[in-house]
This record gives structure tokens, sequence and C-alpha cells, in this order.
């Protein structure tokens, strides 16, 4: 009778990086500040990655696209690991949200700063144009 033996798929960088969207330099660079553990290696020196390795980048990426500082992802990834409470996550994720609504805030007095300005404008070719007039908030005279 035959014992089959799983193995762990490994790959190499060029695929975790394809698999992932993440840059293969900033890979590395999340290897050299330990946010990622470094891989083994082959003999040659080629770093072989696993599922655990492409599900940690995932969660490194996803929490780079909503806000979150590498310090604040590096205390994100140890509570998920040592079982934190909601608590402590979400003490973490607060500051983000309100950070992320500020911008929203910001962002939607630029809308309405550009439109007003977009919709005084007539669009012919004239020498006077309220969108130039607004960015150079009211034209300086020297």
């Amino acid at each position: 009778m035959a014992v089959a033996i799983f193995q762990t798929q490994r790959f190499p960088i060029g695929r975790l990086s394809a698999s992932s969207g993440v840059n293969i330099e900033t890979i590395r660079y999340y290897e050299r500040i330990k946010l990622l553990m470094p891989p083994p290696r082959t003999q040659g020196g080629r770093r072989l990655y696993g599922e655990d390795d492409l599900r940690a980048l995932a969660f490194i990426r996803r929490s780079r696209e909503l806000g979150f500082s590498l310090e604040e992802i590096r205390a994100l990834m140890r509570l998920a690991t040592n079982g934190a409470s909601c608590r402590q996550v979400r003490d973490i994720a607060v500051p983000r949200l309100e950070d992320i609504r500020a911008k929203l805030r910001d962002l939607k007095k630029m809308e309405r700063a550009l439109d007003a300005a977009v919709s005084a404008c007539s669009g012919k070719d004239v020498s006077e144009c309220p969108i130039l007039d607004a960015l150079d908030g009211g034209r300086t005279q020297v």
C-alpha cells in the first residue's frame, strides 16, 4: 500500500507577485522590514513562497488599500495571529475610518469649488476664464 505524502505547493516570487498584484520589489521590501516572513530558499538562493505567504500579502495589500500604515498592518497581523479581541482591532480601524471620512469631506469641498468654476465657464474662446480666476484666487495685479 502506497502512502501519499502531501507537500505544500511552493512557487517563486514572480508567481507570488502575479497572483497577488504586488510588485516584486514591494514584496522584497516587506521581507526586509519583517512584515512578511522570509521564505525558504532553494540551494540556488531562489525564494519559494506558499499559500500562507500569498494570504499574508493579500492581507497587507487590502490593508494598504484601506489606508492603514505599515505599523498598523504589523499590529493587525499580530492581533490576527494571536487571537485578539475585536475591540483591539476596532481601536486600530476607527482612526483610519475617521481619516477617510475627513478626506471625503475635503474631496466634496474640492468638487463643489471646481464644479462652480466649471459651471461659470462659457467654454468660448474668450480671454476671461473663471476656472483660471478660481485657481489664481482672483488674479493678483502686478
